[in-house]
């Protein structure tokens, strides 16, 4: 996110896709921080609401009424669900300088584990327990990553969705349940075969199933891979994981038979965006 000093006293927004395309355009006025002019009144309304909650967590910010004119880019696509929103919650953050974790709680919801992952470097293992946040960062560089995928279903899951869905199950999870996934998070982390890797994998995705009372996205759409599929972000949207010992080839032509061309290897996706984020900082 650029912040520019501008004229007038509203804030210009203009947000660029990955392509450099403009996808939003807007014109907030600092008098109420509404939006006058926008391309997408939704979005309009939801920066309103993050630029509002920031004022009130800092009210020195935006409150001399300088112009702004901001200019967000992605450096991948909107729709994969990669953490455009959060993303975008800790740029103001940084803007505003108020505690994006807060910032993010009264926007947007949820455990702030993406917050955490827009601040990062590396690799992290992230537990919140009531107000308490406590990250570890580890170094994942599996001697497996070319049998790891990530294949994008097509569809960005709607995160308020899966948030909501969670609450009405949290009150139901049991310490141990907490306990096990914590424990499997970090085997994940050190597995040093791919054999031990699926195998948490696998379990991973039953305890998860039978926590939030879903079916496995292996069982409802991918039951005859020859691997493992893991949900990634909400429960069965945007991208899976896709684990397997078949060659890269015949990963990739299952999931075209499926009408799911976009496969990215692990190498592929995680080192091109580790590159990226160092180019920028």
């Amino acid at each position: 996110m650029e912040v520019k000093r501008g004229r007038g006293s509203d804030i210009k927004w203009n947000a660029l896709d990955a392509d450099g395309k403009e996808w939003f355009k807007g014109v907030c006025s600092l008098f109420d921080m509404k939006f006058e002019k926008s391309s997408d009144e939704s979005i309009a309304n939801r920066l309103s609401q993050i630029l509002n909650e920031a004022c009130r967590l800092n009210s020195d910010f935006l409150s001399q009424w300088y112009g702004f004119k901001i200019t967000t880019r992605l450096d991948f696509s909107r729709n994969w669900g990669f953490g455009s929103s959060s993303s975008l919650v800790y740029c103001i953050a940084q803007w505003a300088d108020v505690e994006p974790y807060e910032l993010y709680d009264r926007t947007f919801g949820g455990s702030g584990y993406d917050i955490a992952c827009a601040r990062a470097d590396s690799p992290l293992l992230f537990t919140r327990k009531e107000e308490e946040i406590n990250i570890s960062y580890v170094d994942f560089d599996p001697p497996y990553s070319e049998n790891m995928y990530f294949v994008y279903l097509g569809e960005k899951a709607n995160s308020r969705d899966a948030i909501r869905h969670f609450d009405s199950r949290r009150n139901k999870i049991s310490s141990n349940s907490i306990a096990s996934m914590s424990e499997l998070s970090r085997s994940c982390a050190e597995a040093n075969s791919l054999k031990e890797f699926t195998e948490v994998l696998s379990e991973v995705e039953n305890l998860v199933a039978a926590e939030l009372k879903l079916q496995r996205v292996q069982d409802t759409h991918f039951s005859d891979f020859d691997g493992i599929i893991k949900s990634l972000g909400a429960w069965g949207g945007d991208f899976v994981l896709a684990v397997s010992e078949m060659d890269s080839d015949s990963v990739k032509s299952y999931f075209s038979a499926k009408g799911l061309p976009l496969v990215k290897s692990f190498d592929e996706l995680v080192c091109c965006e580790n590159e990226q984020l160092a180019q920028v900082s």
